[in-house]
């Protein structure tokens, strides 16, 4: 990685992941059957024309970061948690598999890794459960994290450890026992960045979703990698200062210091990550192994 080695002797101390589509690869189907379920939101719920769904579905994702900001934006006025439960709580998670490899990968790594997704909180613990993921993140930067909206846990699968769940230490600037990182103080959505919209959800590409995120996980983007399938949250990344990698292309795209066809790949194309750590990997390996074996 370019500006990596470019600033040698500084030494990496956090890996940053969005989530859907990065930790696991668009061919899931689980992104297309959400963006299924956002137009039937749209067309049942909001009363949107049935033949203007689909396009304004699109530019609303490409404008303002997510579709629900953008309806939000528009003046659409719903429940947030109606929204998440309807979107994600039909999606197929069966589809995805409990993924060893990436497993030991991100247990073999010494530096802290924190997820930030533009998803709610019960998606989120859904995803890593399904992917035997679990307990590889210190924390997680959320839709409620950015929003200061608390969740009740009454989405999540039967098979989700209930304890994993738990919203007793919302608006915390640290992580709860699951590892949701949550604001101790609302984020002032009033100013945003004059290259993006004006919404009242704030999300990425947000150049303030970044920087907030920054800070509430209170990390030095200068020792940080972001890894994201996004080109915009990619650009607006490394705008912030982030150490940047494109997952799910082999090419580089603006503001890419890297790309990475699949996550899969970090061991290969970045180790640096894990300098001085070669003793310790093959034993967090093997054990690691065992326990995804085990949630399976």
């Amino acid at each position: 990685m370019d500006s990596t080695q470019s600033s040698k002797g500084t030494k990496i101390e956090c890996l940053l992941f969005d989530m859907d589509d990065t930790l696991y690869p668009m061919s899931s189907g689980l992104n297309m059957a959400c963006r299924k379920n956002i137009e039937e939101y749209m067309l049942h719920h909001l009363k949107i024309e049935e033949s203007e769904v689909p396009k304004m579905c699109l530019d609303l994702y490409k404008e303002h970061g997510t579709t629900m900001a953008g309806l939000k934006a528009l003046g659409y006025e719903f429940d947030n948690d109606e929204f998440h439960a309807y979107i994600h709580g039909r999606l197929p998670y069966e589809k995805l598999k409990p993924d060893p490899v990436l497993r030991n990968i991100l247990l073999s790594t010494p530096q802290r890794k924190i997820i930030f997704t533009n998803a709610d909180k019960a998606h989120a613990v859904q995803v890593l459960y399904r992917l035997g993921l679990e307990d590889c993140f210190e924390g997680i930067i959320c839709f409620e994290t950015l929003n200061n909206t608390p969740l009740e846990p009454d989405n999540y699968d039967d098979k989700v450890d209930s304890s994993l769940v738990d919203s007793a230490n919302f608006y915390l600037d640290e992580p709860d026992e699951f590892g949701l990182f949550t604001a101790r103080e609302s984020i002032d959505h009033t100013h945003s960045d004059v290259s993006a919209p004006k919404s009242r959800i704030l999300c990425k590409p947000s150049q303030k979703a970044i920087e907030a995120a920054i800070r509430i996980a209170d990390i030095d983007p200068k020792k940080t990698i972001f890894f994201d399938d996004s080109v915009r949250n990619i650009a607006s990344a490394k705008t912030a200062g982030l150490h940047t990698v494109i997952v799910g292309s082999s090419v580089l795209v603006p503001g890419a210091d890297l790309a990475l066809s699949s996550i899969h790949n970090m061991r290969e194309a970045l180790p640096e990550i894990w300098e001085g750590e070669e003793d310790q990997l093959e034993p967090v390996m093997q054990s690691t192994a065992v326990e995804t074996v085990v949630l399976a």
